[in-house]
């Protein structure tokens, strides 16, 4: 008998691993995309797994860090995001960050050069054609109105919704290096990196308290009807919203000038604006945490305030766009199924994770479940939570509180705390000492590390 087909709605980096990943088991994938037939207000290409805000898929430390640690995982399980992000990485300090041109490219050919991949362009509206047995929904933050409907109408829930922006980019050549220079935070060397591999442009407190008023002052675009009432992401903030907080508050945030020293004046700076490298040519750099709604006039009087920006040519400037979730923990089983339409998987950030990586991790989740069901065995095991990928899919099916349920970054707080003996470890006078910092975040990891290795080889076993 013919083995059912996988649909799977949206192309994104959720979408996509999820079908890199059912492929990869002998699974024929049908991978639905809207664009280039319906685009979005964010896109700008018709290309899979498209970066449609940061080029940074965050920290790559593995011991210390969540997401570092989230990505080692997703490559141990041969993520084709993970893959191709190494391929493309640019120097960004202890982060990854990528060519966002090079790798949604090389996403989009190793797709479609899959011989169990079928990618197929238009809008899907309806969930409900008798023909597919098993579907994945990845459309991201972007659904179409048309399947944003009908995915209310199955679930019988609103849509919750919060803005989510895109940072200005700005070409290298345009940027004075004589007030501006190159350096990491405490000039950590990354995956790609050399520890200068930020461009730094630093404010004295009067600079920086004229720009935090021209900011907060700025002509800022119209918010349409459904917008008004929508909350912003904690974790992309729009820069001007940061900045009515407190005239403080970027200092502590994405302007603290920790860790950086200006080599063309004498003494710490007051704040600092980072740029962070945005393709392999260095050509192109992005405003770190510089995302917002302001006017696009606005944008560039503004932005050209910054020491070093002056005559700054913008390749793109910033932007805000609708994203929407659903209320996971109230609306999918363990395996991401939906309860009440157990065919139908949603994957990514309309899942209700934030962060390219969390969603990619998601779709590659939601892909090994719906093949493992196509393929006629048992429901593929979870990843233990004390896992980056299994404390994710815990805290979007089961650890989230229905009530107060936000999109969330992968974190420490989402990993069960581990045992005692773990974290009081005896000394050799006998007693014990409670880790803290980096050494109780090295537990974690390497709880995590020795539990997914068991993990992956009870399943290949």
């Amino acid at each position: 008998m013919k083995k059912e087909k996988l649909h799977i709605i949206g192309a994104g980096l959720a979408g996509s691993e999820a079908a890199w990943q059912a492929a990869n088991m002998g699974v024929q994938v049908i991978l639905h995309e809207m664009r280039p037939v319906l685009s979005t207000a964010a896109h700008q290409t018709d290309k899979c797994a498209e970066l449609v805000c940061s080029n940074s898929f965050r920290s790559d430390d593995a011991v210390y860090n969540a997401v570092g640690l989230l990505h080692e995982e997703m490559r141990k399980m041969s993520s084709v995001i993970m893959e191709k992000a190494d391929t493309h990485a640019v120097p960004a300090g202890g982060a990854l960050a990528v060519d966002r041109e090079r790798f949604s490219s090389s996403v989009n050919e190793a797709l479609k050069a899959h011989p169990n991949i079928t990618l197929e362009r238009g809008e899907v509206s309806s969930l409900r054609d008798p023909g597919w047995g098993h579907i994945i929904v990845a459309t991201g933050p972007l659904t179409s109105d048309a399947l944003s409907t009908e995915i209310q109408s199955l679930t019988g829930e609103e849509s919750l919704s919060f803005f989510d922006a895109i940072a200005p980019i700005v070409y290298m050549d345009s940027v004075n290096m004589g007030a501006a220079w190159f350096q990491s935070r405490y000039d950590k060397v990354g995956p790609a990196g050399t520890g200068k591999d930020y461009l730094n442009c630093a404010m004295d407190k009067e600079q920086y308290e004229t720009f935090i008023h021209e900011l907060t002052h700025a002509e800022y675009g119209d918010f349409k009807e459904w917008e008004k009432n929508t909350p912003y992401f904690e974790g992309c903030m729009p820069i001007e919203v940061m900045a009515s907080r407190g005239i403080e508050t970027l200092r502590f945030g994405p302007m603290k000038p920790v860790g950086l020293t200006n080599p063309h004046k004498n003494g710490s700076s007051y704040a600092v604006v980072q740029l962070r490298q945005d393709n392999a040519l260095g050509t192109l750099y992005n405003l770190v945490g510089f995302q917002t709604k302001m006017k696009y006039g606005e944008q560039q009087r503004i932005f050209k305030m910054i020491p070093g920006l002056e005559n700054a040519e913008f390749a793109r400037l910033g932007g805000m766009h609708r994203n929407s979730f659903i209320n996971s923990p109230k609306l999918l089983d363990s395996h991401l199924r939906l309860k009440t339409y157990p065919h139908i998987r949603f994957a990514g950030q309309i899942s209700g994770c934030e962060g390219y990586v969390e969603s990619a991790s998601i779709g590659l989740l939601a892909g090994r479940f719906a093949a493992y069901e196509i393929l006629g065995k048992r429901d593929h095991p979870v990843p233990p939570n004390t896992t980056a990928i299994g404390a994710l899919l815990n805290h979007i099916t089961e650890g989230a509180n229905k009530e107060t349920f936000q999109p969330m970054n992968v974190n420490f707080g989402l990993f069960p705390t581990p045992e005692e003996e773990y974290l009081r470890p005896r000394q050799p006078n006998g007693k014990h000492k409670k880790l803290k910092g980096k050494d109780r975040k090295k537990v974690y990891t390497d709880i995590a590390r020795d539990n997914l290795d068991a993990w992956i080889k009870g399943i290949d076993g």
